[in-house]
């Protein structure tokens, strides 16, 4: 931090330095645009924050982010009410909704199991999961997408042996090769993978 400092301009910096993937230039960078809006903007840009943080919260169904008792995915009636995809984030939700392949339920778990973050099941929405089973007798196949990491592997494994006995069918997302990708720089995992999660032709 240089001698020349503004204390409000510092502080602003800072809490931009806060978030995820943000270094202390493009905190800089954004800290100066703020400071360039209007008053009117500004109030909007500071509402849009508070109103977010005030107004939204878990879905009462899926734990998904929803501004009302249910998300628009769980309030739905097009959807295909036999099949929960479980995420590990909202983000990972609203991936699987981009693809326009998708149509059935959601459930977020809000992370994943990891001993060594002091992660455990009791962290997770796992109990909420498993309360949909009572309520919706519907439920045929659960898709496991949590993310191809050794700590998703870990929740997909555990929430499996978890949910078998329900009698449902019990799916993980195929991971491997990236469209574009060439096979001499995939590592022997995701080789693996490709490999487990072949189609036929």
């Amino acid at each position: 931090m240089s001698s020349y400092n503004v204390a409000p301009l510092e502080k602003l910096v800072e809490q931009f330095e806060k978030m995820p993937g943000i270094g202390y230039k493009t905190a800089q960078r954004l800290a100066y645009y703020v400071l360039n809006l209007s008053k009117t903007e500004a109030d909007t840009f500071a509402k849009s924050i508070i109103d977010a943080h005030e107004k939204i919260h878990y879905c009462s169904v899926c734990c998904n982010l929803t501004d009302q008792d249910l998300c628009p995915v769980c309030k739905s009636e097009k959807r295909d009410r036999t099949t929960i995809c479980v995420v590990e984030t909202p983000r990972d939700a609203m991936a699987m909704e981009n693809t326009n392949e998708y149509k059935g339920l959601y459930h977020v778990l809000h992370g994943a199991i990891s001993p060594l973050n002091n992660i455990g099941p009791d962290d997770l929405t796992i109990k909420e999961l498993i309360a949909r089973f009572g309520n919706d007798n519907e439920i045929s196949e659960i898709i496991m997408a949590t993310n191809p990491t050794v700590e998703g592997d870990a929740t997909a494994m555990y929430l499996s042996r978890l949910l078998k006995p329900m009698g449902v069918k019990i799916t993980r997302l195929a991971y491997g090769i990236p469209v574009g990708g060439d096979l001499e720089y995939a590592d022997q995992i995701t080789l693996a993978r490709a490999l487990e999660g072949r189609n036929e032709l």
